[in-house]
């Protein structure tokens, strides 16, 4: 019995589980700006002394009168952006995850959110895989603090694919975006002309059993989680949930009602982020089993990403673990 149904219309032509396609995240948000630079003149970028590494120097040469660098200052960074977005332009705010979320919190609230006001904010070198810098660099509680806030929309694209699309979409809807993504190539598997879909789920691979709803990184992980499972006569789900905020409450009670029952996969702290919104759905609508795998209520370390992943346990065998677990639990 084949207990993989994969989703064609989102996923890459011949994918390969063992050899998949390795590129940067941060490279799709670099490519997302040159096309929007190009189509639409209001677009304008920040950096934050990181341009380099965060990619942004790509536009900075193509549009030079366009970007602003504003240094070591991401408060003042935010609220340059504030004033661009009243004046009608696009702006583009971007730096490392930790430091574009944390440093500028009063900013971000206050300028950003509680004004309703049109940025983006973009955020490379998030989650684990920023390895080597350490813990200082890991910003494992951003998807939490930008959630709270009241009418801040959250994304975690999964791939260089989905990171073009959604910084992309992120300028058509009007309204401050947090948008996370990574350093390191990653697996790149969804088809680049799937359309992006804001607030809404996308299913990649059909089960029955228990469903995994996974975001960024981890959706990679769940897929091979899936792979092993059907090894194992489990017929695992695969969700990715990009949009943390709005979360598509529908698909998480599709998918209970359908399975049964619940793991959620993260690079991010095990409280508030994308397991935290799940649940949140769940004990209002639909009370299911569920399991967190996620950094458990700790800091990283410096280490090759990989070796990260397993440590803090966010590699595919602990999402299979937590799958084996819920299962014992479902009715």
């Amino acid at each position: 019995m084949n207990f993989i149904h994969k989703n064609e219309s989102l996923l890459v032509d011949k994918l390969d589980m063992q050899n998949p396609e390795m590129k940067e995240t941060r490279k799709g948000f670099a490519d997302a700006l040159i096309e929007l630079g190009n189509e639409n003149p209001d677009v304008i970028v920040l950096g934050g002394d990181v341009s380099g590494s965060v990619r942004v120097d790509q536009f900075r040469d193509a549009f030079p009168d366009r970007f602003f660098s504003v240094g070591v200052a991401e408060q003042d960074m935010m609220g340059v952006a504030a004033g661009l977005a009243v004046v009608g332009k696009i702006p583009i705010a971007s730096a490392y995850g930790e430091f574009a979320t944390g440093r500028p919190f009063d900013q971000i609230r206050q300028s950003l959110a509680y004004s309703q006001m049109n940025v983006k904010i973009c955020a490379s070198h998030c989650g684990l895989t920023v390895g080597p810098d350490g813990a200082t660099h890991q910003s494992l509680e951003d998807v939490a603090i930008m959630r709270v806030l009241p009418h801040m929309n959250v994304i975690t694209p999964c791939d260089y694919n989905q990171t073009l699309r959604a910084v992309k979409k992120s300028t058509e809807v009007k309204g401050p975006f947090y948008i996370r993504f990574y350093r390191e190539p990653s697996p790149n598997f969804t088809r680049m002309d799937s359309k992006f879909k804001f607030g809404k789920a996308d299913t990649l691979f059909d089960g029955s059993d228990c469903t995994i709803i996974a975001s960024g990184l981890c959706v990679w992980e769940a897929l091979v989680a899936s792979e092993a499972l059907a090894k194992e006569k489990i017929s695992a789900r695969v969700v990715n949930m990009h949009t943390i905020k709005p979360i598509d409450r529908e698909a998480i009670v599709k998918c209970a009602k359908e399975t049964g029952c619940i793991v959620t996969a993260e690079d991010h702290q095990k409280n508030c982020g994308l397991g935290g919104a799940v649940a949140e759905v769940l004990a209002q609508e639909y009370p299911a089993p569920m399991e967190f795998v996620a950094v458990n209520d700790t800091f990283g370390e410096s280490g090759k990403g990989t070796e990260l992943f397993d440590k803090y346990g966010v590699s595919s065998p602990h999402i299979v673990s937590a799958v084996k677990r819920v299962l014992k639990r479902k009715k």
